[in-house]
């Protein structure tokens, strides 16, 4: 869900509401909790209750504290991205717990079941994610040890994480590139993560790529001329808004056929992806979202995000009083300097020829020419699989260099 609920006409309504009412988040769950008392004075307590996982979305502000590159996601999309209303959910459960020092919050985990991935993989993988901890190999183990119990219960035989809540949302842990803020939609971390997620017996599996680049790049002569060749036959335009259900299905027929031999890979829903347009396209112009058609046929994509992240540096999450005013004027006036290109794709039955490459180029082209239009200075792409060869040559082509590197972890159960 991306972003799905931050913006609307009648936004500080809709904000409000979220502040006053809780009742939704957690669904018809009673407030019973169950804590477990362990070694070291550590508790952990399962999330039953809308209290519970107000401290839970808390525990992030006093993890990174003292770390300037954290930017505090907004209170109300993480409050929306739990509540019921997620379409993620009518689709998978998850459970969630906080980890306790002395009545102190000292972390957090996630456990998540997707049916799509069951469908897709049937391999009985369940998903972690959202771990949040200090520097204690006490806290990891009690974390890791209430997420995987809850999964075995529900008979899964593997975990693979970390997945905020699933793979075609915030994904990875960060292992390199701590020095610079995250981006829409992409996690930040502190350096002791990855060998602590390891001692608990969790094996790398797989590593992705944010890349850097200027929208202001220089086209390569070779692919301009590959892109002239094809002009007769190919279009590139933007989405249309009178036409918007139409193109959304378009994005995600396009996606789920470029994507369906990666890693990882789970369909994306028609409904979940259009409930993230229809709010997109309130504070983003629809020129950053492109499609390509050959022969009158949509072949390709790309989607470009306006980074909110840093329109929403020094708010510290909170939309309220003032917050939701700061943010729409400087995303709808004032527009960000920098943005993100989180989606993309080309058909299979081009990715092998001559002409995949070029409709990569050519959707690139035209989204990062209507970016530098608008004052846009920095782009970041991602997240591009390590061993992705084809795409990565393209980025790298056009002047990107890969600055953040997240991995996945996986566990026999």
């Amino acid at each position: 869900m991306l972003y799905k609920g931050i913006f609307s006409q009648f936004f500080v309504i809709a904000a409000t509401r979220a502040i006053l009412s809780t009742r939704d988040l957690i669904g018809s769950s009673n407030t019973f909790s169950m804590t477990t008392q362990l070694a070291q004075q550590i508790t952990v307590e399962a999330i039953t209750a809308p209290a519970q996982l107000k401290a839970f979305l808390a525990v992030p502000h006093s993890i990174y504290a003292d770390d300037p590159n954290w930017i505090a996601p907004l209170n109300f999309e993480q409050r929306q991205r739990f509540s019921p209303k997620n379409h993620f959910f009518a689709h998978a459960r998850w459970k969630g717990w906080i980890a306790f020092r002395g009545g102190q919050p000292v972390g957090r985990i996630t456990a998540q079941i997707d049916d799509l991935h069951l469908h897709q993989y049937d391999d009985g993988m369940g998903y972690f994610g959202m771990v949040e901890a200090v520097d204690d190999p006490a806290v990891f183990q009690v974390l890791f040890d209430s997420a995987e119990a809850w999964l075995k219960e529900q008979g899964m035989r593997q975990v693979r994480g970390p997945f905020n809540l699933h793979v075609n949302e915030e994904v990875g842990l960060l292992v390199d590139g701590f020095d610079t803020p995250p981006f829409v939609l992409m996690g930040h971390g502190k350096p002791w993560y990855g060998s602590r997620v390891e001692a608990q017996g969790y094996e790398p599996v797989k590593d992705v790529l944010a890349y850097h680049i200027r929208p202001d790049f220089e086209a390569p002569r070779v692919m301009t001329k590959l892109a002239a060749r094809v002009s007769d036959k190919v279009t590139v335009r933007p989405l249309r808004r009178d036409q918007l259900e139409a193109d959304t299905q378009i994005i995600v027929d396009i996606f789920n056929d470029a994507w369906a031999n990666n890693w990882g890979f789970v369909p994306l829903a028609m409904e979940d992806f259009l409930d993230t347009v229809k709010t997109l396209t309130m504070i983003m112009p629809e020129q950053y979202v492109q499609i390509a058609e050959y022969e009158g046929k949509p072949v390709a994509f790309i989607v470009a995000l306006p980074n909110i992240n840093e329109a929403a540096r020094d708010l510290g999450g909170k939309l309220l009083p003032f917050g939701w005013a700061k943010l729409l004027w400087r995303l709808k006036v004032r527009h960000p300097h920098s943005a993100r290109i989180p989606l993309m794709g080309v058909r299979q039955e081009f990715q092998s020829s001559r002409l995949g490459p070029t409709l990569a180029f050519m959707v690139i082209d035209a989204v990062r020419k209507e970016l530098h239009a608008r004052g846009v200075t920095t782009v970041e792409m991602g997240w591009i699989l390590e061993d992705n060869d084809g795409m990565r040559n393209i980025i790298e082509t056009i002047g990107g260099v890969a600055y953040k590197r997240y991995r996945f972890f996986e566990k026999s159960l």
